[in-house]
């Protein structure tokens, strides 16, 4: 069986606010040393499938540099291996609208391949899958579209393309996102197609218009076309809002891991960030928490992920927290249930992450209203600054828009 994993990474992933501000959503980095997009580019390898195209539009830079030529993941191949198809306009003067659309915009490069069967893949879920399995139900089946699918916690059903099977696994309806859930079996994102079927809905439902494969090819194949459902009973995270990311990150901590990381029969690959060991000063300590090559640790670190090359000074606390590559939390600096950028300096004595107070974002409510703080990347915070809950601070802010000494619960800064 010869297949083509197409990989979708060009959306903005909004509910990521801060986060993709200024990178595509795939790259987002996670679990200290890896970007989001590994665990896909992973399960594909470790399936057996080496003909891949990775679909990138928004601000791909940081992504195309992360996967460079695949070799990390055994994809630099004279046959097969990686394809970057970056977005272009097309003769109708058309950037990619919606998921199906950008697959038809590279309908070529799938008739090039001529494979017997094409997966759709997201690049910005975490989860361990063999694909190998899902495409020989789709096989036995004689189906044209087979879709994954998971049971999820009824009141998050209304964030998924929700699902409704008979016995045989046939998909007898499909809505996506709905107010009223009629189940819970959510869509993973994840797409079988047998090849030529694939082609013909492309061509007859895509051309130059907004297209998505929820709202558009689901559902004329459920009517038209053999159309069954997978179910995956294994660890899968839709990491797409901001707390689903945090919660999802501080998950991988626990002494039973819900997906293991350190499983060597199925590795997650990424490209190693060259970096020296882990170092623990007289006084550093991490207690349940992933330390990434390169920190330096002298203070406390507890129930956090560390990046490489991030640096705890002597007397800082950081605890439930994210802190990614190259910042530095300076002396006696306090931080709590944060996601701290790229390349921020923390200034001593700083509080971030306190108080009672868990007035919603004002700017965002829906998106920071647990308590939990955001940071952008690049950012110098002042010595002694103390910032409570659900704020946002906007990438590469200016110090003097921080000198205020509290900023309250709520609060977004920005130029």
């Amino acid at each position: 069986m010869k297949t083509l994993a197409l990989i979708l990474a060009g959306g903005r992933g909004t509910r990521l606010d801060i986060l993709s501000g200024h990178r595509a959503k795939p790259s987002v980095p996670f679990a200290g040393k890896y970007r989001l997009i590994d665990f896909t580019l992973s399960n594909c390898v470790n399936s057996g499938i080496y003909n891949i195209g990775i679909l990138t539009q928004y601000l791909p830079l940081a992504l195309n540099n992360h996967i460079g030529i695949g070799r990390p993941w055994d994809l630099d191949r004279k046959m097969g291996g990686i394809t970057l198809l970056q977005p272009y306009t097309g003769e109708k003067n058309n950037w990619y609208q919606g998921t199906a659309h950008a697959v038809y915009q590279n309908i070529n490069y799938i008739k090039n391949k001529n494979p017997d069967y094409v997966i759709i893949l997201s690049g910005d879920h975490v989860y361990k899958m063999d694909y190998s399995k899902l495409i020989s139900f789709h096989k036995d089946k004689g189906a044209d579209l087979t879709i994954a699918a998971q049971r999820v916690p009824e009141q998050e059903a209304s964030r998924f393309g929700i699902l409704k099977s008979d016995n045989t696994m046939k998909v007898l309806d499909f809505k996506e996102k709905p107010k009223d859930p009629p189940s819970n079996l959510a869509s993973m994102g994840i797409y079988v197609f047998s090849t030529d079927v694939l082609i013909k809905k492309l061509e007859a439902i895509c051309d130059h218009k907004h297209s998505d494969f929820g709202h558009h090819i689901i559902p004329e194949m459920i009517k038209n076309n053999q159309t069954f459902t997978y179910e995956f009973e294994g660890f899968w995270r839709d990491v797409g809002t901001l707390q689903s990311f945090w919660e999802t990150n501080l998950a991988l901590i626990k002494k039973d891991l819900e997906i293991d990381l350190y499983d060597k029969e199925w590795k997650i690959y990424t490209r190693e960030c060259e970096g020296l060991p882990v170092k623990f000063g007289e006084k550093g300590i991490a207690i349940q928490s992933l330390v990434s090559n390169g920190a330096i640790i002298d203070g406390k670190v507890e129930n956090s992920v560390i990046s490489p090359g991030v640096i705890v000074e002597e007397g800082a606390v950081v605890k439930d927290s994210i802190i990614f590559h190259n910042t530095k939390i300076k002396k006696d600096t306090v931080i709590n249930k944060s996601i701290i950028d790229k390349n921020v300096t923390v200034g001593p004595n700083a509080k971030i992450g306190i108080g009672s107070d868990l007035t919603p974002n004002q700017e965002r409510p829906n998106v920071l209203k647990n308590g939990l703080n955001v940071i952008g990347k690049g950012i110098q915070i002042p010595s002694e600054v103390i910032i409570e809950r659900n704020c946002r601070i906007l990438t590469r802010i200016k110090p003097k828009y921080l000198k205020e000494g509290i900023i309250s619960s709520g609060t977004t800064i920005k130029e």
